[in-house]
């Protein structure tokens, strides 16, 4: 019998998870925290614990080293993995997994959703009206306007399929262009300068890594169309909050939906009194569907790995 040790708050209501690794005989430690573990809090729970189905949490070389010598895997619960000290992972011999394409959907999803809240102003006009005042506040459409995405990944494909099916032009950027979204969804593969001059609505889908970090800097910024929308449910390191907080005070940046930030929680107080900002808790993944796919797919990379078979999505 393995000890599991679980830190994602929605694995407490996941009951498939649960059964599919308790069913193995395995015991469940189930942890529910209001915020991700810090690197103090995690050192003292991983102590005897054989896999770690993780969320945000700060899974550094400490906590790694103490987890030392039965932990075998950590499971990521999502995709991004920039939290988990991958190098001390090798060292020790614990395998890194993540969970890709099972939050895809609810993830693109939410990035449409900010899309077009914005660009009809349904938080102004919501506002409005819980004050009192039947008061319209003018929008803009979607339908001829051009999106740029940053990283046509399983999230940022699923988002260009939603567009282009509401009439948008389509320019994207990635190391590795895909031909089918070429053919099938007009697609023109471009260079970021020609993104950032050009499109009206910018959606980040690039992992958080020594390259893309404060990709989206005060240049950057200066340089995209006036108006811009700039969307981000990826990773917050990908922005410098501070030259977007200018940039939209000053207009430049018509408006951002944001669900991701460098610090969570988030609470720069700079954006809160912006009008032109749509605020989420790094929510993207979180719809049911999307938390029983992520948390089963974590739990049975967790169970391979303890019956030292392959896993199908390990990193590093």
């Amino acid at each position: 019998m393995a000890v599991i040790l679980t830190t994602p708050r929605s694995f407490s209501s996941c009951k498939k998870a649960q059964e599919m690794l308790q069913q193995a005989g395995h015991e469940v430690r189930i942890q529910s925290p209001v915020k991700p573990f810090t690197e103090m809090e995690l050192c003292s729970m991983v102590k005897g614990v054989d896999a770690l189905i993780a969320g945000l949490d700060e899974i550094t070389s400490a906590v790694i080293q103490a987890g030392a010598p039965t932990l075998k895997v950590i499971a990521r619960n999502g995709v991004g993995y920039n939290n988990v000290d991958i190098a001390a992972a090798r060292d020790y011999g614990v395998t890194v997994t993540i969970t890709p394409g099972t939050n895809s959907i609810a993830v693109c999803e939410l990035a449409f959703a900010l899309m077009m809240g914005l660009s009809r102003k349904v938080h102004l006009m919501d506002a409005n009206i819980r004050n009192g005042q039947w008061t319209r506040v003018a929008g803009s459409e979607l339908f001829g306007k051009t999106l740029g995405v940053l990283g046509t990944g399983a999230i940022g494909s699923e988002l260009i399929k939603r567009c282009f099916a509401f009439g948008m032009k389509i320019l994207a950027y990635d190391l590795v262009p895909k031909a089918e979204l070429v053919s099938n969804f007009n697609v023109q593969y471009v260079g970021l300068e020609r993104i950032y001059q050009e499109a009206d609505y910018i959606s980040l889908h690039l992992p958080a890594s020594a390259q893309t970090k404060g990709m989206i800097n005060a240049e950057v910024l200066a340089s995209m169309k006036q108006g811009a929308y700039l969307i981000n449910t990826a990773r917050g390191d990908l922005i410098d909050e501070t030259a977007l907080a200018a940039a939209l005070q000053s207009g430049h940046i018509g408006g951002a939906g944001l669900d991701a930030f460098v610090h969570e929680p988030f609470t720069d107080e700079r954006f809160w009194g912006l009008s032109n900002v749509l605020l989420t808790p790094h929510s993207g993944s979180y719809t049911a569907e999307a938390v029983e796919r992520t948390l089963v797919t974590a739990s049975q990379e967790v169970l391979r790995v303890l019956n030292q078979q392959k896993p199908l999505y390990a990193v590093g």
